[in-house]
């Protein structure tokens, strides 16, 4: 089969790949570039291991070619870290212990980093229907929603706005 020649951002860094074209963006993160943090659920799109943040969306990798992320700019749980401190969402999270066995916590992660980019102050509500497309089976849904909110709130305050 014919290489297709891929071109992308990753975490901000460029990526240039030949590969098979009938690859999943999944499959290239993981094999291609060792970024393993996105996982093989169900392969369906239903349980929301695999999320990652393709041009600020949040997409489930496994249903994503790799040819679609042409020129396109995807961030991983690998990216959301900056110089090996965590990120404000990640501390937040287990400051909520919002984190157990780990499986489906960079999903989660990403899933709020995309709502929070996009609404800084979100609901409860709006907080469950973001996460609502990635399934936990082991912290429970509160502790989560609580690390969101607690995330939302160091935010601000890292922007020099107290809304605690």
């Amino acid at each position: 089969m014919a290489q297709y020649h891929l071109e992308m951002k990753v975490n901000g860094k460029p990526v240039v790949l030949d590969i098979d074209p009938g690859l999943r963006l999944l499959d290239v993160l993981r094999d291609c570039l060792g970024l393993t943090g996105a996982k093989e659920g169900c392969g369906e799109g239903e349980c929301g291991a695999c999320s990652v943040i393709l041009d600020g969306e949040l997409v489930d990798s496994c249903l994503v070619f790799a040819p679609q992320a042409f020129g396109r700019e995807v961030l991983t749980i690998e990216g959301i870290a900056q110089d090996g401190e965590l990120d404000y969402l990640q501390q937040a999270f287990l400051d909520a212990g919002a984190v157990q066995c780990g499986y489906c916590t960079p999903g989660m992660i990403l899933a709020a980093k995309a709502l929070l980019d996009r609404n800084p102050h979100p609901t409860r509500q709006e907080i469950s229907k973001a996460i609502s497309g990635n399934i936990c089976r082991c912290t429970g849904y509160a502790k989560i929603v609580k690390g969101v909110e607690n995330a939302a709130a160091s935010r601000d305050t890292k922007e020099g706005v107290n809304r605690v």
